[in-house]
């Protein structure tokens, strides 16, 4: 099948209403136009974990960057014995490709090499359109542990950058085991009743960061190159740290609800097949 009907096939089973990839008019479609027809080389290079960095330090962003503690291809050469009691490691081409060292208890150092090799040998599906995945050779990473204030959960504030300016934020938050998503605006305030395929979590009071303003001008930075990006960023003890980008949000398949948001998103991105629709 071709790249076009797979995709219209996997929308409807997954979003559950047709695809119109000759005049994406959604978010979500036109999410599946940017897999199919932007072949931006920097969408390769900014969603590998460790490749982005090069990118951030061109950007000026340099000093946003978390403490990189070693690299390399073969897991079984990490330094395991030169790292500290925290940290973090991550294979670089995978979304949830990381083990959190938290020094709670001891590291299974086999377990882990053993887990690195598998994730290393992973693919992404091609029936997704995500070609940009696993241009860059992966690797792993090793970065330095991060938590929020006064220990509690660190929270990713996700920032999605429509033509090189900052629309929305949103945050995961995890209450009882379940997965919950508030979208915000740009000043924080919440869209009440908007879900991002996940519940809202009505009983989650956000804080403002005190660096916001600084955080959506990091994210204009990063996102300037592209038609659509959302920059992964982190606050915590006073500092912003970057977390990573990400082009197609879900693929391209998350449910959002009310339609009349996805829309919304929609207008936001301004794509060149707009101009000939």
């Amino acid at each position: 099948m071709s790249p076009e009907l797979t995709l219209k096939i996997l929308f409807r089973l997954k979003v559950g209403y047709p695809l119109n990839l000759e005049h994406p008019r959604i978010y979500n479609e036109k999410l599946k136009w940017i897999k199919l027809h932007d072949r931006n080389p920097l969408m390769a290079q900014c969603c590998d974990k460790y490749a982005v960095r090069e990118y951030v330090e061109s950007k000026g962003c340099g000093e946003y960057l978390n403490d990189l503690l070693w690299q390399g291809f073969d897991p079984e050469e990490i330094p395991f014995d030169e790292l500290p009691d925290q940290y973090v490691v991550k294979v670089t081409h995978g979304s949830t490709f990381n083990v959190i060292v938290n020094g709670a208890r001891p590291v299974d150092r086999e377990e882990l090499v053993v887990k690195c090799r598998k994730w290393l040998k992973a693919k992404f599906l091609p029936c997704y359109g995500e070609w940009f995945y696993g241009v860059e050779r992966p690797r792993v990473v090793v970065e330095r542990y991060l938590e929020g204030d006064s220990g509690e959960a660190l929270l990713d504030y996700k920032i999605l950058c429509f033509n090189g300016e900052p629309k929305m934020v949103y945050v995961d938050t995890w209450r009882d085991g379940e997965h919950h998503i508030n979208a915000y605006d740009t000043d924080l305030n919440l869209f009440e009743g908007v879900k991002l395929g996940y519940p809202n979590d009505e009983k989650r009071d956000v804080k403002k960061p005190e660096a916001l303003e600084e955080m959506l001008e990091v994210a204009k930075a990063l996102s300037q190159d592209f038609h659509h990006v959302r920059v992964d960023l982190h606050y915590t003890h006073g500092k912003i740290l970057f977390g990573e980008l990400t082009f197609t949000k879900g693929a391209g398949f998350g449910k959002i609800e009310p339609i009349s948001f996805d829309e919304k998103m929609g207008d936001w991105l301004k794509l060149p097949c707009d101009e000939v629709a």
